[in-house]
This record gives C-alpha cells, structure tokens and sequence, in this order.
C-alpha cells in the first residue's frame, strides 16, 4: 500500500552534483526522484544543454529540462578562490558526490576523491568518464563517439557498410544508471561499515557490457556480430515487416508462438516446413521465411494486424512515433506524463520515471532549476560551513544539515561508525557512534525528529 506521508526512500541524502550534459545528470536525477537533495553545481555559462535546441520552452531546451528536475542550482567558478571554498565545503559535507569531468579535472581544483575522502570519509564519489582514468583519460567523451568505438554502431542501421547510431544517447543514459546501481550499492556498504568508497563509471565500459548477447557472441564464440537492419541475429521471425498498408513488428520467440502466428496469418502448413521448424531452422532460413510473411501480411494492414496478432497472444505491435508511444502509454494505464508540484504548466510536465514503489513513491517536486535559481540560500548556508565548521542555525529550510555522524567528525572523534544496534525505531539502519542515543542518518534536516 502505497504511503504518501512516508518520507522518500533517499531521504534525506545530499547529493553534490558536479556532472553535466546527460549521463551524470540522468543518475542524480535519478536519485533526485527517489528523494535525495541534489545540489546542481554549475559553472557561469551554466550546463551545455541549457543551450541544446530547438526545441525551447520558456528559453531553456527540452533537454536540459528533462533531466534535471528536483534539483537545486548553484553557479559556482571553481577558478575564483571564493567559490571554489564554497564547492570543497558542499563535497565536505555530501552523502553523496557526482562528477563527469576528465579525468584529472577535479584533482586540478583539489576536489578529487582523495583530497576531499580526508574530510568526509563517510562520502560516495562517483567518478563518470568517457574511458576510464588510463590510457583514454583524455579522450572526448561524447555518446555518438562511443557508439562508433565501441561497436554499437556496427551491428545497428540496415547493413555493415552503413553504420548507424541508436536514436537516443543511449551509452550516457545506461551509464547514468550503472552510477545510481553503484552509489546506492556504496551506500549500503556505508550503511554497514560507515566507510564511503569510490565509484567509477565509464562510458567504453558499459556499452561492452550492455552489447549483452552480442558481446557474448564474440567473448565465448569468437563470432563477430554484423548489422541485420532490424533483425536478430538469434531469433526468426523478429523483424519489421511491410503490410498492406505499413509497417508492423513481429517478436516470435519461441516455436509455440511460431505455429499461432501462421494459424493467424492463415499459412499453418508453413509450421511444419522443415526448414522453418524450430527456431535455429527459421534464423538459417530467413530469407526464404521472410518472403513467405510478407506475402501473408500484405493481405490486410497494419491496424488489422495489430489488433488481430496481440489478441491471439502472438508478440506484435505498430510502429509508433514518439507522440504513438505516449498515447499507447495512456492508453494502458501507466500515466507516463506527471505534473512537478509547482505547477501544471509546460516547464511542470515531465516524463515519468519508470521506478514504481509501492511504499514510497518517486515524487515529482520541482522543475528543472533556473541557472542559479538557488543560488543566494546555498551560498549562504555553504559560507557559514566555511567559517564555522559547525553551524546549527544558518541552513536553509530544504538544506542539509550536519547531523551526528559529520559532528563526530568535525570533532575530531574518529571513531568507527557501525549500523545502529538499537531497538529504539527512530534509529533505523542509521549509522551512530558507539554509545549514541540519537538516530544519525545522514542528512537530518531541521525539524526531522530525532
């Protein structure tokens, strides 16, 4: 049952959002939506894709606004002395810390892991590159260049002398996920020994491992995967096929759904075929079977077809554009469009996460962030951390605040934090000093009872 008076899940974590473009701000999204107080550091210019357009909407690109909803934005010139005390302080005093710069870039500002692991040994660093801190360290990390080097690109588009690259940045999206994976699996491993640690992410790696059966392909067979358009090289029928008057898909996986297709398309004889009858037969004989469905299929169009195939258990679908795919996403229920809490104007919609909690749900609280929309509140509260290592009364009301764990710390009480053993519930799986009777999530903001 779902409970909206329960607190978010990552509530309430500080997270200090170093990353731009797509892959960092995707994960701390990401964990925005789960309930983290993300600040968004920006440099003067503010992130790139503020300027990536058309389309704008209110003169911020759909892109920017996509990605970066339920964050606060600071700017920050981390080459002014000022600021780049109040961008250490805020990493001093982070659960969490994203960054997507080369590798190199945060150590040059003395805001690496190490230097910053002194003081807030408790922090996750989560370190996203292009390729890795070696050899490649000062490659561009773009996603189409990624595409191309690490193979992507050869398996996708109509043929291998077209090289094609998926229709969405794909490689940033999937490291952007991989990011939260290893944060919260970080934070877990904090929640028992109340050690921060470092995570790294980078883009080279995580298309090998998402190419998944193909990277298989060549690991254990020693096989190297070609483009076949929009077909598989393991499964037939699994393709895009012309109709009267479109184009459908058919996603057969198995023999079963074989034979109720050419029931359904009125050609059962082609079943027992010996050279379509399992699914090995059907991958070697594609061609031949292709010729066989296309001539059935272009008896009636695309619509009978859809609504036909579906009905009788046999994977199929349209075709859809992007506004195709929203209203099919209405149309089963799963409300992909949501409303930010202020407001339900165009800046207010946004695309829904696809995380479902039944006990604490992903929450939609504010629109992305002007450039250093927060900017005078955080400044403020990050100078009193400066001066005073230790202030109770200067955090503004959404803000982080030092609680028992950073207080030891910043005492100079070294002593190892371990999961609270309490039966007290207000403890939770918190992380106290020993002998603590005050529950020290991190993150406790004023007024949460402790």
């Amino acid at each position: 049952m779902m409970n909206h008076d329960a607190p978010p899940p990552l509530s309430p974590l500080l997270v200090a959002d170093f990353s731009r473009i797509l892959a960092g701000p995707y994960c701390t999204m990401t964990l925005a939506d789960l309930g983290a107080d993300v600040i968004k550091v920006e440099r003067p210019e503010g992130d790139d894709t503020r300027a990536w357009g058309p389309p704008f909407v209110d003169h911020e690109s759909t892109y920017y606004l996509g990605v970066n909803r339920n964050k606060r934005s600071i700017v920050l010139d981390l080459r002014d002395d000022d600021d780049l005390l109040l961008a250490k302080t805020l990493a001093e005093h982070a659960d969490v810390l994203v960054e997507n710069f080369r590798p190199g870039t945060m150590a040059r500002f003395g805001l690496d892991e190490p230097t910053i692991r002194q003081a807030n040994p408790a922090l996750v660093y989560c370190s996203i590159s292009a390729f890795g801190p070696g050899a490649g360290r000062q490659l561009a990390g773009y996603d189409l260049l990624v595409q191309a080097l690490g193979g992507l690109m050869s398996v996708t588009g109509p043929d291998s002398d077209t090289p094609t690259k998926a229709g969405v940045a794909l490689v940033d999206v999937l490291a952007g996920l991989f990011a939260t994976v290893g944060i919260l699996a970080a934070l877990r491993e904090r929640d028992r020994s109340g050690r921060g640690q470092h995570v790294e992410i980078n883009l080279m790696s995580t298309l090998l491992s998402a190419l998944a059966n193909q990277s298989a392909s060549y690991v254990l067979a020693g096989q190297i995967p070609h483009a076949m358009g929009n077909g598989h090289v393991s499964i037939a029928p699994y393709d895009t096929y012309p109709t009267g008057d479109g184009m459908i898909v058919l996603a057969v996986g198995n023999d079963k759904q074989f034979g109720q297709l050419c029931d359904a398309l009125r050609i059962s004889a082609l079943a027992r075929d010996q050279r379509f009858r399992t699914n090995e037969l059907r991958v070697r004989n594609r061609a031949q079977l292709r010729e066989h469905l296309e001539r059935a299929l272009a008896s009636s169009s695309a619509r009978y077809w859809t609504k036909l195939l579906p009905a009788l258990g046999i994977p199929a679908g349209a075709v859809n554009n992007i506004a195709d795919a929203f209203a099919f996403a209405e149309q089963l229920g799963l409300q992909p469009i949501q409303n930010t809490e202020d407001g339900d104007n165009r800046l207010g919609r946004q695309v829904a996460s696809p995380i479902t909690l039944s006990a604490t749900p992903v929450s939609y609280r504010t629109r992305a962030p002007l450039l250093g929309e927060h900017g005078t509140d955080i400044r403020s509260w990050l100078a009193s951390l400066a001066r005073q290592g230790d202030p109770d009364d200067h955090n503004p009301g959404h803000l982080h605040k030092p609680n028992t764990v950073e207080r030891a710390r910043l005492l100079g009480d070294r002593q190892r934090l371990v999961r609270c053993g309490t039966a007290d519930p207000r403890h939770g799986s918190c992380l106290c000093p020993p002998g603590s009777t005050a529950p020290a999530s991190r993150g406790l903001r004023p007024g949460t009872a402790t």
